[in-house]
């Protein structure tokens, strides 16, 4: 098998990876609420469950993709994150107590982790021009999940009856139906998931053609996004040449120390880098917000049981996913910051409209309703724009040695949305 065939492979399983995270979002929240209600947790108990997914997401993630970094290595490390996964899940699954749910959540958190690494050797592995594109793609592999879990719930509110010492019932089924997926997913990692050369080392080669061709009296453009300018070889004599493969020899035998001459200032403090993280905070906090309150806002006002609310989160699916494809095409046609700029204008819009028409309800059921509907739909609309802009553009203003625990990708972040 060539590395091509490889290369594919392994992000057909990244998306399995992402679809797998976007299915457990659509099983296990539209029933989490009553979950808690039927352990006796106060209210507040739903907003720590999602906060420890994130939080422990995102404490482990540059954990991991440091262990990205230095090793250059990403298949262990997912390997080694969806233990936590099956565990977390395993423990939702038995549920003794409040207290339980609270952990699994923490615990499953740590597998989302691995997104950073993912993010990481995605970057590595594409070129600038084409990464918005794929980043699109395998986010939306997670909105696929969205749309097909809400038909596992079809089943899964169905089931009752006792499996050795533990009830499996449409609040517990989540759980143990999740650990299953992803024991099946190891398995499909071991078999597809290849930790394929980056992108600058395939071009090594075709680098060395070109400079051969340059001796020729030949000129070869280099590849270039958009975003940066576009250079050309120019005719080099023999001393130079010697002194250009010194140089280009340097990285490698300084590859096992990726952080030497590396500061955290450098990178973070930079206008653009702030700009971006703010963008992302901003953007996942009202996104988190909102998936906090809506089942217990549905419940409240529209009467949504699991199965309304299991239908709600499979439109939104629909939505997201189709937002995503179209961010791909627009991607290829605008540049990056301006699909940034579009994400966050919606995202302002949708803010300002649950303000005006969400926070005080009126107008009875039908209007009601419709300004439900109507605040959603924007707050989704602009999650797409954001989310791939920005990391895509966080990819290209960062060191690309540090891209695994620099750059805090949408997925690992927005698991708090689980």
């Amino acid at each position: 098998m060539d590395d091509h065939q490889k290369r594919n492979l392994t992000f057909f399983t990244i998306g399995l990876i992402f679809m797998l995270s976007g299915i457990e979002y659509a099983v296990i929240l539209p029933t989490i609420w009553k979950y808690l209600q039927i352990l006796e947790a106060p209210p507040y108990f739903l907003g720590l469950g999602l906060s420890a997914f994130s939080l422990s997401g995102l404490l482990t993630g540059p954990i991991f993709g440091l262990w990205s970094d230095r090793s250059k290595t990403t298949k262990s490390i997912i390997l080694f994150s969806n233990v936590f996964e099956i565990a977390g899940n395993f423990m939702y699954f038995v549920g003794y107590s409040k207290w339980l749910l609270l952990c699994s959540r923490l615990v499953a958190g740590i597998g989302a982790g691995a997104g950073s690494s993912i993010f990481g050797f995605l970057t590595r592995s594409t070129r600038p021009e084409e990464r918005a594109g794929i980043f699109a793609a395998i986010m939306a592999a997670r909105q696929a999940g969205l749309l097909i879990g809400p038909a596992f719930n079809l089943f899964l509110r169905l089931c009752d009856f006792k499996l050795g010492p533990f009830v499996v019932n449409k609040y517990t089924s989540p759980g143990i139906f999740m650990c299953l997926l992803w024991v099946l997913l190891q398995f499909a990692v071991l078999a597809m998931y290849w930790d394929v050369p980056p992108i600058g080392s395939e071009e090594g080669a075709a680098g060395a053609v070109n400079l051969e061709m340059k001796r020729e009296g030949e000129e070869a453009p280099l590849m270039g996004s958009d975003e940066e300018p576009v250079n050309t070889y120019r005719a080099l004599g023999t001393d130079r040449s010697e002194s250009s493969a010194s140089c280009e020899m340097q990285p490698v035998n300084g590859a096992s120390n990726p952080f030497k001459n590396f500061s955290a200032s450098r990178e973070f403090l930079r206008e653009e880098v702030v700009v971006l993280l703010t963008a992302q905070f901003i953007t996942l906090f009202n996104q988190t917000a909102l998936e906090t309150m809506v089942t217990p806002l549905t419940q409240r006002y529209f009467g949504f049981g699991e199965l309304g609310n299991s239908l709600m989160y499979s439109l939104c699916g629909v939505e997201v996913i189709l937002g995503f494809f179209f961010v791909r095409w627009l991607s290829s046609k605008v540049a990056d910051r301006a699909v940034l700029a579009v994400g966050l204008v919606i995202c302002c819009t949708a803010c300002i409209w649950c303000l005006v028409f969400l926070c005080n309800p009126r107008g009875g059921y039908g209007w009601e309703l419709s300004a439900f509907i109507i605040g959603v739909f924007l707050q989704l609309l602009g999650l797409p724009f954001v989310a791939v802009s920005q990391v895509s553009l966080f990819s290209k203003v960062t060191a690309e040695k540090t891209q695994g625990w620099l750059v805090l990708p949408w997925h690992c972040l927005h698991g708090s949305t689980h």
